[in-house]
């Protein structure tokens, strides 16, 4: 295993990214952070995939906010309250990362993944988290030519009154989609996650939906007091085994 810290030319700037790949390589991840940033608990998630045999690059989403140092929390998400105090801080970040703003960022995202040394193409998987679950479904709807497989967990706004919302952009996905939703999410409420499974049914998508009972929105981040092991692991497991159907490693 090996990791490093790169830099891409994108729309509207240069965003950093963390990169981490096995010693043989293998088929490229592109992973889309949450709303919180790129961090060391991004790193190790991204490190626990690549060790499944896939080059992982985790992009800060936000660079045109700011560098990754300067938007990095700068207390403990884990005690109480600290959570709740960050979000009511970034209101603006995430106002700010519209679904065109993602958009936009695509390609310059996959083709720097596609280009890094010991990627096997020519498909990859995405897998995205709150804010970048959204990401990594509209990723999978725009560029159903590459996206094999997306992962989206704790989401947020899969279904909107836009006409590409996530939940219709799906349906032009050719990946097979894994949706690992939290529980009692007002960023995802059950009727969203109904309409986001109705699309999909009515496009054929090979899709797997579930709400993890007792998760909170954003469950997998155990730098955060939302961190919730059992469905951490549960997601892990089941990004683990979508990436090797759709992408053919272990």
């Amino acid at each position: 295993m090996g990791s490093q810290s790169i830099e891409i030319a994108m729309p509207d700037g240069t965003a950093e990214a963390y990169v981490s790949r096995p010693a043989t390589g293998g088929p490229g991840v592109l992973l889309y952070i949450d709303a919180i940033g790129l961090r060391p608990r991004i790193h190790d998630m991204a490190d626990r995939i690549a060790s499944w045999g896939h080059v992982v690059m985790a992009p800060n989403a936000f660079y045109r906010d700011g560098r990754v140092a300067d938007l990095a929390p700068t207390t403990d998400l884990r005690q109480p309250g600290a959570r709740d105090d960050f979000f009511a801080g970034i209101g603006d970040r995430i106002a700010n990362y519209t679904p065109e703003r993602s958009d936009r960022d695509l390609d310059s995202y996959v083709e720097t993944l596609l280009g890094l040394d010991g990627v096997a193409g020519p498909t990859i998987g995405v897998t995205g988290y709150c804010i970048g679950g959204r990401s990594a479904i509209r990723a999978a709807g725009l560029r159903p030519d590459v996206v094999a497989a997306a992962g989206a967990f704790h989401a947020a706004g899969l279904v909107t009154d836009a006409d590409d919302s996530p939940h219709r952009l799906v349906t032009r996905a050719a990946a097979e989609i894994l949706a690992g939703h939290a529980d009692q999410d007002r960023a995802n409420p059950p009727e969203a996650i109904a309409a986001f499974e109705a699309a999909m049914d009515e496009a054929g998508i090979t899709y797997t939906s579930a709400i993890y009972p007792g998760a909170p929105h954003g469950f997998t981040m155990a730098d955060t007091s939302a961190y919730d092991e059992a469905g951490t692991e549960r997601h892990f497991a089941e990004l683990q085994a979508l990436l090797a159907r759709t992408l053919g490693r272990r």
